[in-house]
């Protein structure tokens, strides 16, 4: 790993390259090699300067952000953080390039607050993709390698929720997991994927385009059912409470434990720990710090099991790694190997 990170800045806005520059040059990790106007002039500025990362802006003339994508995973491989605008249509692109390759995105701040927030999360985004293979990105397609799970018995197992975390890179582990399941697993899912709110809808909807599970974003009241995924809405804090003979989702504002996310790893999989013990399962995919080892570790303390992804097949090794190393991981797998795997455990072989 070169530093200081070296960074493309794509937009089309003379404003937003001159903000994005100069937050980027505060940072002496960061060197800012360049910027483009649109998609065709990025283009052959990646291949003249080589940056290790890219910000690239969704809406541009000439070529847009979508298009540069596609081309830059086609013709040169690159880490690339896309800028999204705070809107449905937006956050609709932006699920589609996390599909394609790009490694995370940040908000193009809406009014001036934002601007410090954009300042805050931006160098740790870049330094973080940085860090990315160039082997792992996508080359101009789908992130997609399904290998579809057996459904090994009809009967249900010892394994009656499963509980997904996951943070950057998670968009495009979660498709390749949840399209690989069969539409009856005999369990439900429950799944907590980082992001900023008007994010998680889409990416339930385009899930479940894809997947033979339903798979939604959930809301208060959801009964947790097999052949069901409930993603946590972004804004909100998710957990489980058994009411009335069945297992349904509570929403928060704030949540009782101390975490920095909104919704929490640690927070849902807590409280799938008190409601299932021995019959939860705890997944953990890529992702960067540690949020999720709270809950992980209350999970194997009441008899459930945990699967974590392994680093070779991660975007960001940070949340799996976290679990590894605090020796909760019954299975450290690649991620081509965990439906298959949820399978087994769901629906064991009689």
């Amino acid at each position: 790993m070169n530093w200081p990170v070296k960074v493309l800045v794509v937009d089309d806005s003379a404003f937003s390259r001159r903000l994005l520059i100069d937050i980027l040059k505060a940072d002496p990790g960061i060197q800012v090699v360049g910027y483009a106007r649109n998609g065709e002039e990025a283009l052959e500025k990646v291949a003249s300067l080589q940056p290790q990362v890219v910000t690239l802006d969704l809406e541009m003339p000439v070529m847009d952000g979508l298009a540069t994508l596609k081309n830059l995973m086609a013709s040169s491989p690159v880490a690339v953080i896309m800028l999204s605008a705070h809107t449905a249509a937006g956050a609709e692109v932006t699920i589609k390039a996390l599909e394609l390759g790009a490694v995370d995105f940040v908000l193009k701040p809406a009014k001036s607050g934002d601007i410090k927030e954009l300042a805050r999360i931006l160098p740790e985004k870049i330094k973080a993709a940085a860090r990315v293979p160039v082997g792992r990105l996508c080359r101009g397609k789908p992130c997609r390698e399904i290998i579809p799970a057996p459904f090994i018995s009809p009967r249900q197992g010892q394994i009656e929720v499963v509980a997904i975390g996951t943070s950057t890179g998670g968009p495009a582990a979660l498709q390749q997991v949840l399209t690989a399941l069969p539409g009856d697993l005999p369990a439900g899912i429950v799944i907590v994927q980082h992001m900023p709110p008007g994010f998680t809808g889409p990416l339930a909807r385009r899930l479940n385009e894809l997947a033979a599970l339903e798979i939604r974003e959930a809301v208060a009241g959801d009964v947790v059912r097999p052949g069901l995924a409930l993603i946590a809405p972004a804004g909100k804090q998710m957990l489980l409470e058994r009411h009335a003979g069945s297992v349904q989702v509570q929403l928060a504002a704030e949540a009782e434990v101390p975490t920095l996310f909104k919704p929490s790893v640690d927070v849902l999989m807590l409280s799938v720990a008190r409601v299932y013990g021995p019959r939860s399962l705890g997944v953990i995919l890529t992702g960067m710090g540690n949020d999720g080892v709270r809950g992980l570790k209350a999970i194997k303390e009441r008899g459930g099991q945990v699967l974590a992804q392994d680093e070779g097949t991660c975007i960001v090794y940070g949340m799996p790694r976290a679990a590894v190393e605090a020796g909760l991981a019954d299975q450290v797998l690649p991620l081509p190997a965990i439906a298959g795997a949820i399978v087994s455990l769901v629906a064991p072989r009689t």
